[in-house]
């Protein structure tokens, strides 16, 4: 198997597709988001809005890169209900969780926005919508809530009342960076750009030299390392705590994407840092594949894989491969991707299954889930290498 082919990419995305392609679309509105694992579906009236939005940028990433024009009005009809039913006019903001069609949680998460801003970003890429209006007013509302400019960075989360919480984290940032920079490929605006370098600068730079060069997930409202976090819930969907070498992984690669728009050295040195570390601390020699999180003496503190871990490592290798030139690098992505092909990937039904135990044992037949798991992940890392091998 070739799995550093552009045909081999294009091919296994087309089959991520077709596992959601017979019941994505709930006619009422929105997308479905909770998926077994033979494509049948479950909890159909609850949305998440990292789902609503991560499912909009998967097909935007359809037209724009593999050219399937046909999921344009998937595109739309996604924009539509994010617009409507998540997008409350009344309370001016974005519903985070949904229920028959209704907002059950109105808390507003900057980790929320990140993915609104990567929808209209992606969509612009694709066409759907053609001017920069949408993007901007994303930008000026995460500008106005959680903005920290004295430490150049954003907050997390502001309560129904108006309240930051006094909870900081990289992992909003983190896709706020992303966000920014796809918003930047899409638009071309310089603010865009410069909001990307400025946070990655800080969580890379500032914030890892605070935590023996590593990016560390929580921080006080000071932004200073909370090492207690979550510590008695160390499986916390979107707050685990430990380091996490997916986490390490995916900045490797937004520094490599900011390096090909505005190259500077440390770009990809802090890259080739995160990966080398992360690689060499989570591999699982007798399993195979990347464990979750590790604790600040570098033991292993959740020891179950995850589908995105695995993806964006290996979207973060073939990056490192391209622009270092290092064979090592080549040699992980292939291994990154044996080891998916023989335990993450549904060969029967297609997709990814979402968390495996230490030794590659399912937890449940739910392949997807909402807010947890759309293959946003395993399709973009797909495409980033396929567009790498597009650049050589």
């Amino acid at each position: 198997m070739n799995f550093y082919s552009r045909t081999f990419l294009a091919d296994h995305c087309a089959s991520i597709y077709s596992f959601y392609e017979p019941n994505i679309i709930d006619n009422a509105g929105g997308y479905f988001q909770n998926f077994y694992d033979d494509g049948s579906l479950f909890d159909k009236d609850v949305r998440h809005l990292v789902s609503s939005t991560r499912i909009i940028v998967n097909y935007a990433l359809a037209v724009k890169y593999l050219g399937q024009t046909q999921h344009l009005d998937k595109i739309k009809h996604g924009l539509n209900y994010l617009e409507t039913v998540h997008w409350q006019e009344e309370a001016q903001g974005y519903a985070w969780t949904i229920a028959n069609n209704a907002p059950s949680d109105m808390t507003q998460q900057a980790y929320g926005y990140a993915f609104v801003l990567l929808a209209y970003a992606a969509s612009y890429k694709a066409g759907v919508i053609t001017s920069n209006e949408k993007l901007d007013k994303v930008f000026e509302l995460l500008e106005q809530r959680f903005w920290q400019a004295e430490y150049g960075l954003y907050a997390d989360e502001l309560s129904t009342s108006g309240e930051l919480s006094p909870y900081r984290g990289q992992n909003a940032n983190m896709h706020i960076c992303e966000a920014m920079i796809a918003a930047y490929q899409a638009t071309g605006d310089d603010k865009f750009l410069q909001r990307a370098q400025t946070v990655a600068k800080n969580i890379c730079q500032v914030q890892a030299a605070k935590t023996g060069g590593l990016v560390w997930e929580h921080y006080h409202d000071n932004f200073e390392p909370d090492w207690d976090y979550n510590k008695d819930d160390p499986k916390n969907l979107y707050r685990p705590w430990g380091f996490q070498p997916g986490h390490q992984t995916e900045w490797a690669k937004l520094l490599l994407l900011i390096n090909e728009l505005a190259p500077e050295a440390w770009l990809v040195e802090k890259a080739a840092e995160f990966f080398d570390r992360s690689y060499q601390q989570a591999w699982d020699k007798e399993h195979g594949g990347l464990i979750y999180g590790f604790d600040p003496q570098g033991n292993w503190c959740d020891t179950d894989k995850y589908f995105w871990v695995q993806a964006e490592s290996l979207a973060a290798a073939a990056m490192l491969y391209q622009q270092t030139n290092d064979e090592k690098y080549l040699q992980q992505y292939n291994a990154l991707w044996q080891y998916c092909w023989d335990n993450f990937i549904d060969h029967e039904h297609g997709a990814w299954y979402r968390v495996l135990t230490l030794n590659n044992t399912k937890y449940s037949n739910e392949k997807s889930a909402a807010g947890a798991k759309c293959d946003y992940h395993t399709l973009g890392a797909c495409i980033e290498v396929y567009n790498q091998l597009n650049a050589v």
